[in-house]
């Protein structure tokens, strides 16, 4: 064999080699990416309004299961309802916190609010290659912020605990362990039980279209009726017309007669 044709396939091999070796690290940072702890919201979540929300777990050890999630609420912008749903195999913890500055939602004072669920494993687990949601029903979502940083911590069977703590800033790299962020959309009327008119309001219009059409109907019957009179006028003029030619004829043809 030539020196060349060695050299070829030594290259050849060298290429394979670091083709390979990129794409293997593009399948590991993409499944890194991918593995993170997340928050995503069924529908939209509306600054003002409620919305219901997954917590979404993934599995990210192959030698591990992951048997309890801890999700943390920021207590700047508190949260009085949090209601988790009900998932069989895991049992789920609400946590409250007293307020510092009392919350004023729907005419009542709120002196303490919602600052971590915690889901425990009872009888189910996160496998390896596995993920898991927890649905959140959560309202009133703030008027004054345009998202909630949901911090999160995982731990698994074999005692490790993986912290989703850290905020992204921005123009910042991403952190290796972000925490879950819940992006909160512009508020709409329809959030906040938009204006509807009231009772009084739609009968008050209700009525005058009424009247409008009884008027309508009214000066519609008139015109119907001027206009029966006047063709009965003018049908009783051209009768009398017509007689008082047949009668010139008669008496007309009476004197040429004579």
């Amino acid at each position: 064999m030539s020196v060349s044709r060695v050299s070829s396939r030594l290259s050849a091999t060298r290429v394979a080699l670091a083709g390979g070796i990129a794409l293997s690290s593009v399948v590991l940072l993409s499944g890194t990416a991918f593995a993170h702890v997340s928050v995503q919201p069924q529908g939209e979540a509306a600054k003002g309004g409620y919305a219901t929300v997954n917590i979404k777990v993934p599995n990210e050890r192959d030698n591990a299961s992951t048997v309890k999630v801890e999700v943390n609420f920021p207590l700047d912008h508190p949260l009085a309802s949090v209601m988790p749903q009900p998932i069989p195999g895991w049992k789920a913890e609400v946590t409250k916190s007293k307020l510092s500055k009392p919350l004023e939602l729907h005419g009542k004072t709120i002196n303490e609010a919602v600052s971590k669920v915690t889901w425990t494993a009872d009888g189910s687990k996160i496998g390896p290659g596995q993920f898991q949601q927890f649905p959140l029903s959560l309202g009133q979502l703030p008027e004054d912020a345009d998202q909630l940083v949901l911090k999160a911590i995982q731990t698994y069977d074999n005692k490790e605990v993986v912290r989703w703590i850290e905020e992204e800033k921005e123009g910042a790299k991403e952190p290796q362990n972000p925490a879950p962020v819940l992006k909160l959309s512009a508020a709409s009327a329809d959030h906040h039980g938009g204006a509807a008119p009231s009772a009084s309001a739609s009968a008050a219009t209700d009525e005058k279209a009424g009247h409008d059409d009884k008027a309508d109907a009214k000066k519609e019957t008139a015109a119907a009726d001027s206009s029966d009179t006047t063709a009965r006028i003018l049908g009783v003029i051209g009768i009398l017309v017509g007689i008082a030619g047949v009668a010139f004829g008669v008496l007309a043809g009476r004197r040429r007669s004579a």
